[in-house]
């Protein structure tokens, strides 16, 4: 049975532990095993600083384990995916695993975050509040993501049901 990581910042939910066992039976439901972030126990008598970094060892050893990563992409503390979960997503891009991502967001980047158009030298650029460009591809994600994973405009379940009828390898083209 292939093993799917659970990445998402639902580690802060206030049921994180019992929604991580709903991830978990989804990913039975469709043939995988699921490996979720909080499945490890954190040993006891560290510092804030040593649990940090067991932490960070153990989810990195996860997606070792892993034969594909699944992450939930969804806005997170504003506009922007959890970044530790964004991390996660590179990481096992870099190793070369599947990396399926789901978000409710379909909307483009520009859509999502825009406030202005700016004259530029191409033409006109897309800013933010902040007065920074946003990248124009119509995109939902930022392109290092929509890139690199197969984006699932939808839930967890639909993300599975998506990865199950691709049996868990990523599209070619992405």
């Amino acid at each position: 049975m292939k093993s799917i990581y659970l990445a998402g910042f639902d580690v802060f939910r206030p049921d994180a532990k019992a929604w991580g066992a709903t991830l978990k039976l989804l990913c039975n439901k469709y043939g995988y095993e699921g490996l979720y972030p909080l499945d490890n126990a954190l040993p006891s008598g560290m510092s804030d600083l040593e649990q940090a970094r067991w932490i960070c060892k153990a989810n990195i050893a996860l997606i070792h384990q892993a034969d594909i990563v699944m992450a939930n992409l969804n806005p997170f503390r504003g506009a922007e995916p959890d970044s530790g979960t964004v991390f996660e997503v590179g990481y096992a891009a870099a190793l070369g695993k599947p990396v399926w991502v789901y978000t409710s967001e379909s909307r483009s980047m520009v859509k999502q975050v825009a406030t202005a158009v700016m004259p530029s030298p191409s033409g006109r650029v897309h800013i933010d509040a902040q007065g920074y460009a946003v990248e124009d591809f119509g995109l939902n994600l930022n392109l290092m993501i929509a890139c690199s994973a197969k984006v699932v405009v939808g839930t967890a379940e639909d993300c599975l049901a998506e990865l199950d009828g691709g049996r868990g390898q990523t599209p070619s083209g992405v």
